[in-house]
């Protein structure tokens, strides 16, 4: 019975991290974009957050502008 030899071949560490980076980066990019998402929401009723980030997108510039007199402000 003949004894087989299994040759194994060295691949070079930046090999490795390029395939393991490629492989969380998506990964990784899907759950910040849903934290960052949930932060927002999360935080869109704050002042601070509605004055300095949400009314400056377009989009979003309409829904939050306070339309709201100050004589029905209790604050």
């Amino acid at each position: 019975m003949a004894r087989r030899h299994i040759a194994y071949s060295a691949t070079p560490p930046l090999t490795h991290t390029l395939n393991v980076t490629k492989r969380w980066a998506s990964t990784l990019s899907i759950w910040g974009v849903g934290a960052g998402s949930a932060a927002l929401l999360f935080l869109s009723v704050t002042p601070l957050v509605k004055r300095e980030l949400l009314v400056k997108i377009p989009l979003l510039k309409e829904y939050y502008i306070d339309n709201t007199p100050a004589s029905d402000k209790p604050f």
